[in-house]
């Protein structure tokens, strides 16, 4: 029983250390994260609520969740858990990582029951503790009810041209567009990009779209590329070069 209370305690203090470095990042990156992320382009005013049960998330759960909203560019504020997901039916896509999340409960031993019947008294208001699990944007999810996930704003006609777009889907490559970033994902064998009308210029989003390509190209399963470089290191600078080969002569004919 000392082992399982030592073990708590210690489990506790780690998520307060988690949530404590969470707010000073925020801080030193400029931003307050105790306030409503207006600055996103994507998501609206609104709290961050469960998809299922729809009860609003409290105390320091808001934080994180309007971090992880602002930060990966999601236009939704609902989440829920991997086991909410399957048994709506859906699921959450390959690849996806999660926010931490945390809530509190009490519990009252069962010796304290045993007492307290004995006794005839009321029983004591318990032991409380912390507990974290993981959730995901209904965004990270896949074939989630209508009513669950509502679906993204269309992307305006005219902003993807036609040839690109065919490139794109010629590839056979998993072409994601969302989020706040632009990268390839080689343990995944995924591309993802911003929408494009994110960006300033159109066609800054399709120089985008096929530089991550470019390393798309490289996977283990095609051609084979080292991709391990870190950033800096001449591996790296190889990679980016090639990438960016690879993306001049497609975004020139679109000029």
């Amino acid at each position: 029983m000392a082992h399982a209370r030592h073990r708590s305690a210690g489990e506790r203090a780690n998520l307060y250390k988690q949530i404590t470095n969470r707010v000073i990042a925020e801080l030193e990156a400029g931003r307050v994260p105790w306030v409503q992320p207006w600055g996103s382009p994507r998501a609206c005013i609104g709290m961050p609520y469960n998809a299922v049960s729809e009860r609003r998330y409290s105390g320091i759960n808001i934080l994180t969740l309007w971090d992880a909203i602002v930060s990966r560019g999601f236009a939704s504020h609902a989440f829920l858990t991997f086991r909410q997901a399957l048994a709506l039916g859906g699921h959450v896509r390959r690849g996806e990582r999660g926010i931490g999340v945390i809530y509190t409960r009490r519990f009252i031993p069962k010796e304290e029951r045993h007492r307290a019947d004995v006794e005839g008294r009321e029983l004591s208001s318990g032991i409380a503790f912390l507990k974290s699990f993981t959730v995901f944007s209904v965004e990270q999810c896949e074939d989630l009810p209508v009513h669950i996930c509502e679906p993204p704003p269309p992307i305006p006609e005219g902003l993807i041209s036609p040839q690109a777009e065919a490139l794109i889907e010629a590839t056979g490559a998993d072409f994601r567009i969302g989020g706040p970033s632009a990268f390839y994902s080689p343990r995944q064998d995924y591309v993802q990009v911003p929408r494009p009308d994110d960006f300033h210029d159109p066609v800054n989003w399709h120089r985008t779209a096929f530089h991550e390509l470019g390393h798309w190209a490289g996977g283990s399963s095609r051609l084979n590329r080292d991709q391990t470089g870190a950033f800096g290191s001449v591996a790296y600078g190889k990679e980016e070069l090639v990438a960016l080969s690879g993306q001049s002569a497609p975004s020139a004919t679109l000029q």
